[in-house]
């Protein structure tokens, strides 16, 4: 292997692949960056097992080959050089590295014990999805997903192609985040869970590229991602994924609607005494205003009081705050709506302009 590249491609690239790293591989090799020369190009792959990148960059190949080199190694080495011109050659099983006054060899390994992983994505296996609407949807659904360990399925999203849509949701249990993406070409009916890394891989290094393709490969129970030049991948995870539809509300007896902006301060003022007790926030919906309440053996007591238009009976509903902060952190409307039925059952919060994204979060019972 002999080419040259542009350090500061070079070192871009580095930081993304680094980050697929095994940070404690059982075997030697995992902690590697594979680099592979093919015409006029580089690619760096990294992998975990569970999840890899391969990122691709222009070069001048004299000599083509392959080589995996240690990825902290050669990160803090490519990092710390100027910019410009970089060469690099290999030796057996060590890379020569020079550029702006620096000389150096690092040891590396054969790449014959480098796992095989996705270097390319077909287009026409793949559905070309709308970049910034994809992108914008992830994290109205990714925050309610659950770092519980104990139940693997749920530390994804599911993600279900039917026809012309994608729907994309999550929950811990606790909340359920639905968001419905239209999709401009048909394609078959997937149902499959991926893991939230891999995509907050995708929205940290998607808003770069031009567009965003998706491979679900159901026998090899894997997803690939292609971000231009970027190639990401995960294994799926397995499990059965809730029922989400059945816990929907199919019609409420009371609605609120709110500005969400308002509904957010009151909410941040109640978290300073609710924090203290549970998290707890009591709204009560009254004649065109809601009270949001908390109180604290520790801090005190408030309440907080909105304009909003209600429709129904007058009820009193607790929430742990959080989850109420988070839905409106997702929330690009102005306004919001909430509806309930009782006390017990949980309510629907929705953002009135996106009628594709749904929340639903469960109440806080407490004992009289």
């Amino acid at each position: 292997m002999d080419l040259e590249v542009l350090q500061e491609n070079f070192s871009k690239s580095l930081l993304i692949t680094s980050r697929f790293v095994a940070s404690r591989a059982q075997l030697p090799v995992l902690s590697n960056i594979l680099l592979k020369t093919d015409k006029t190009k580089l690619t760096l792959s990294a992998t975990n097992l569970e999840t890899s990148a391969s990122i691709s960059l222009g070069a001048k190949i004299k000599e083509e080959g392959e080589l995996t080199i240690p990825a902290k190694n050669l990160s803090e080495i490519v990092s710390n050089l100027s910019a410009g011109n970089i060469h690099l050659s290999s030796e057996k099983e060590s890379l020569k590295i020079t550029g702006s006054g620096f000389n150096g060899r690092v040891s590396g390994m054969n790449s014959s014990d480098f796992p095989k992983v996705p270097q390319t994505i077909k287009k026409e296996e793949s559905i070309d999805l709308s970049k910034t609407e994809f992108l914008n949807s992830l994290p109205q659904v990714s925050f309610a997903v659950s770092s519980d360990e104990a139940r693997p399925v749920l530390t994804g999203i599911l993600f279900i192609l039917s026809k012309n849509s994608l729907s994309l949701v999550a929950t811990d249990g606790f909340r359920l985040s639905r968001k419905i993406i239209i999709l401009e070409k048909p394609c078959k009916e997937i149902k499959t869970v991926i893991p939230k890394n891999v995509l907050l891989e995708v929205t940290r290094t998607g808003e770069e590229s031009e567009s965003v393709l998706l491979d679900i490969k159901e026998k090899e129970k894997q997803v690939v991602f292609g971000l231009d030049n970027l190639i990401l991948s995960s294994r799926v995870l397995e499990g059965e994924f809730p029922d989400y539809v059945k816990i929907i509300p199919k019609s409420s007896s009371i609605k609120v609607r709110a500005d969400k902006e308002e509904f957010l301060r009151a909410v941040k003022l109640s978290s300073v005494f609710a924090r203290d007790s549970a998290n707890i926030v009591k709204i009560k919906i009254m004649k065109d205003s809601i009270k949001l309440s908390a109180e604290s053996s520790q801090v005190g007591n408030q309440e907080t009081v909105i304009d909003a238009k209600t429709e129904g009976e007058p009820i009193e509903i607790s929430f742990n705050y959080k989850f109420l902060e988070d839905f409106l952190h997702a929330v690009t409307g102005e306004e919001v709506v909430m509806e309930f039925n009782n006390a017990a059952s949980p309510g629907v919060f929705t953002d009135p302009k996106d009628t594709n994204f749904l929340h639903l979060i469960m109440p806080v019972k407490i004992q009289s």
